[in-house]
């Protein structure tokens, strides 16, 4: 095995031997080489973009599937594989192995990991036992487990080098997203909001995993790392403790806010971006208040974990609406001035665009029209409900009470968009979103606490918008205006991440299995591949012996996928979504397969000889 992986490029062996230097200074000159796709979601800033453009609008309709890898596992497979130079990495969801696979052999294994977990965490893990994919840094490669060990691998041989737990599953706390390597260090979050788990983003030193520091969502401030003084909410100062003042009593110490989504960074800045989850219990009337700060994108300080603004999209959640999704940095002109923005496609129906460094709100827009549970967010600075949704009263679960069914909410709780990642191309300006068309049946009821034990509170069923069949979207959207540019149906859900690339073309999965390439402008489709099943891991694009190729991974499952993943046929099992995508049984079967995607040499450009 370590003879077959000599083999590789001599500069992927150098950057393997670089150690802390180069994870602190060339992983961010990496990315900007669009042969390899170093980092879960490409780069920093989470654009999901390259610049490869051997594949075209033109000649997209003649892709054709190269090589394909079975993972050995059925169950639900998100997120994308790593490329460095001549090997791919490719993760697989629970028992979490890692394979390092040779491209110059169709994939052959170099290396295998496969943790030896206690099966007792699987019945913890809300939707799935899905995990998100791999880190790359200072020559280890980075997995989350999901019973919470983070491990840092050899990349040349699979060895471990190090491990740390970041959590408890017998209190019901799990890792399904994917590790992010900054600068020196390596950042985790925690999933388990349905157990009362208390989120936190936690940074350790890429070198020997020891604790940088770890930042919880709510909480004193000795715990969220906010200065009352300093860290700014809309521009103004948070107060000291804000973490525990919009909490009854002790509540805040099972008070959800996890932290399972993707993370961005800016060096220019030293800022890293993400968000927290929902508030626990999902009964809204057992935790009166805010519930600061859940439901909130943060922005704090790399080396020390200090917050320097936050932003409460949803406070005082009533329908589950995580504000987990992506945060995906782009420099924008907005009102004719420059601006280093964020934006986020909340669960809750939203496109949020921020300036990323001070926190102001730019736009907040519905980029699904089935948006009905509140009218707006409310953009006038000088209202005393600044940034906050106006609630309609006839969707609030609150409002309506416990033991009341709340009917016809759009979105449904798993969100306009979940954490399915959205694509920036710096070509046309805009973004490209993978979107969910879906309502619910929301009744919240009373339910105590016990460690380990589920502490969701409500019954959801959840269905398209009343007089439409379509439960997915896939949307261009301009973060500048806050308005859908163009928008195509699908039969289900989109719970596929979407890449774009220079050469015009966005790339996304279906529930159904299958593989579209679509036109920037315009939306129109170029190109489909029906994979061996539904597909919710994210697209990505990668360069190998001159030739572009794309590849995803296809296993149906995730929150979306549950009833087939996991064998449930009741409609408000899966937290509610197992009858709003009971046909999907109708269409594809379990399965994990990546499959690798090229054009055949007779299409590929033709590149005049230089005089």
């Amino acid at each position: 095995m370590q003879k077959l992986l000599l083999s590789t490029s001599v500069g992927i062996l150098a950057l393997f031997g670089a150690g802390v230097a180069y994870a602190a200074d060339e992983l961010l000159e990496l990315q900007k080489n669009p042969k390899d796709w170093v980092a879960p979601t490409g780069d920093y800033a989470n654009l999901r973009y390259s610049k490869l453009k051997q594949i075209t609008t033109e000649n997209v309709g003649k892709l054709a599937p190269v090589w394909s890898f079975s993972t050995g596992v059925l169950r639900g497979h998100e997120g994308a594989p790593l490329v460095l130079g001549d090997v791919m990495y490719l993760h697989t969801p629970f028992p979490n192995i890692v394979y390092a696979l040779d491209l110059n052999n169709d994939g052959k294994i170099i290396w295998k990991y496969e943790p030896k977990q206690d099966p007792s965490v699987v019945p913890v893990m809300c939707c799935d036992t899905v995990n998100r994919g791999l880190a790359y840094g200072d020559g280890k490669i980075f997995l989350a487990q999901a019973d919470t060990t983070l491990v840092a691998l050899d990349a040349k041989t699979g060895k471990l080098v190090w491990s740390v737990k970041n959590g408890d599953p017998s209190k019901g706390a799990t890792s399904t997203a994917a590790p992010h390597v900054f600068k020196d260090k390596v950042f985790v979050g925690i999933a388990g909001g349905e157990f009362g788990v208390r989120g936190s983003i936690t940074a350790y030193n890429i070198k020997d995993g020891s604790l940088a520091w770890r930042g919880y969502s709510m909480g004193p401030d000795s715990d969220t790392l906010i200065d009352g003084e300093k860290t700014t909410h809309l521009g103004k100062p948070v107060g000291k403790d804000s973490g525990l003042n919009t909490w009854e009593g002790d509540q805040w110490q099972i008070g959800g806010g996890t932290t399972w989504g993707w993370y961005s960074y800016d060096p220019e800045l030293n800022l890293v971006y993400y968000g927290s989850g929902n508030p626990s219990t999902w009964n809204p009337s057992q935790r009166p208040g805010d519930n600061r700060w859940s439901m909130t994108l943060w922005a704090r300080d790399l080396d020390k974990g200090t917050v320097k603004w936050v932003y409460q999209m949803t406070p005082h959640d009533e329908w589950d609406y995580d504000g987990i999704n992506e945060t995906i940095l782009a420099d924008q002109t907005i009102g004719g001035q420059a601006r280093k923005t964020l934006v986020h496609f909340d669960r809750n129906g939203f496109g949020y665009t921020l300036d990323r460094v001070t926190g102001e709100l730019l736009v907040a827009e519905k980029y699904d029209p089935a948006v009905n549970w509140a009218t707006k967010v409310d953009m006038d600075k000088s209202s005393p409900t600044y940034g906050r949704p106006q609630v309609v009263a006839k969707y609030s679960t609150q409002q309506n009470g416990e033991d009341v069914n709340t009917k016809g909410v759009c979105p449904a709780a798993l969100g306009s968009k979940d954490m399915q990642p959205a694509s920036f191309s710096p070509d046309t300006g805009l973004f490209y979103v993978p979107t969910n068309h879906v309502c619910m049946d929301y009744e919240p009821f009373r339910v105590s606490y016990t460690a380990g034990q589920p502490y969701v509170g409500a019954t959801l069923e959840m269905f398209p918008p009343a007089g439409e069949t379509n439960m997915g979207n896939f949307i261009a959207w301009d973060a500048r205006v806050g308005k859908i540019v163009w928008s195509n149906k699908e039969q289900f859900s989109v719970w596929s991440g979407a890449v774009t690339t220079a050469g015009g073309i966005a790339f996304y999965g279906t529930l159904e299995g299958y593989l579209k390439a679509v036109d920037l402008k315009t939306g129109k489709e170029l190109y489909k591949y029906k994979t061996p099943s539904g597909i919710i891991g994210n697209v990505m694009t990668y360069q190998h012996k001159g030739k572009q190729h794309v590849a995803v991974l296809s296993g149906v499952g995730g929150w979306a996928g549950i009833g087939l993943a996991a064998g449930l046929s009741k409609s408000n099992e899966g937290l509610g979504a197992v009858g709003g995508y009971k046909a999907l049984s109708d269409y594809t079967a379990l399965g994990g397969v990546l499959t690798v995607f090229a054009l055949p040499d007779s299409a590929l450009p033709i590149i005049a000889p230089a005089n």
